[in-house]
């Protein structure tokens, strides 16, 4: 596997492999990597001939009291994860080079970017669009791949490269879970033992809103049973937000529709965890 530090060698790469007729495919990660990632390189190392990734913990979609500082890192561990899944280059750069002094530019997508995580995270999809774009202008991919739990961002970054022209194909793929069904992420590792079992009412609370829903129950009505569950556990701190929403604009759904987003964000201690499935009639 390569590993690449400087942008402009990245790009140059990416035009290389592109005039031999190869396809890119492109993970965005933030390191500290688990099997979700892995499922995405997955998929993208059978859909492309390369498969970039990326690892960079992105200072620009944290707010001022959020964890940058503290976010899990753990490159040699990465690395041996990314060799394993096949991954032909890392790319790996230093804050200085994707924000050199006087950078100024930023991406925001309007109206999806406010709701949901955007209203708890001001500012938050602002940084993760602008990196983003930066990535597919440096890397150059055929395809990006990223998670459906983190379905906002996803839906978010389709906006943009519609928007904006860009001939990358953006692919959401399936949330990868652990045994008791919490989605898959870097900050699990924050958990206590204790709030670790007790994350498990995520999911759960997502389950029993699905049935619901396929049942016929109103919006409303799900939306707070959802939250009365969530609440029902001592150890989650916060209920951010809980309910049925619409999936291309991130609204409350009032009526009944063909499609729903069920999304939740809680605080388990200070541990901040989102996870959605979506539920088609």
């Amino acid at each position: 596997m390569e590993i690449i530090r400087t942008p402009r060698i990245m790009k140059e790469t990416s035009k290389r492999l592109l005039t031999q007729g190869k396809t890119l495919g492109l993970v965005p990660t933030m390191g500290a990597l688990h099997g979700g990632h892995l499922f995405l390189f997955k998929v993208a190392k059978g859909e492309n001939d390369v498969v970039v990734a990326s690892i960079f913990v992105n200072p620009a979609q944290f707010g001022p009291s959020e964890d940058f500082d503290k976010y899990p890192k753990d490159l040699e561990s990465d690395i041996m994860k990314l060799e394993s899944a096949g991954a032909d280059i890392l790319f790996v750069p230093e804050v200085p080079a994707m924000y050199p002094e006087g950078f100024s530019t930023y991406i925001g997508v309007r109206g999806l970017s406010d709701r949901l995580c955007g209203a708890f995270r001001p500012g938050h999809f602002e940084g993760v669009a602008t990196v983003v774009c930066k990535f597919f202008n440096l890397a150059l991919p055929t395809r990006a791949y990223f998670g459906q739990k983190d379905f906002q961002q996803a839906q978010i970054i389709k906006r943009m490269t519609k928007d904006l022209n860009m001939s990358v194909e953006c692919i959401t793929c399936a949330t990868v879970r652990e045994n008791d069904g919490l989605a898959m992420s870097s900050r699990n590792r924050y958990l206590s033992p204790e709030e670790r079992e007790a994350a498990a009412v995520v999911y759960k609370s997502l389950k029993s809103a699905a049935h619901m829903v396929k049942d016929g129950v109103m919006p409303a009505s799900v939306t707070e049973h959802m939250n009365v569950m969530l609440k029902s556990e001592p150890l989650v701190s916060e209920v951010q937000y809980a309910g049925v929403y619409n999936p291309e604009t991130f609204e409350e759904s009032v009526l009944p529709e063909k499609k729903y987003l069920l999304a939740v964000a809680v605080k388990m201690g200070n541990t901040r965890l989102i996870d959605n499935i979506l539920v088609e009639i």
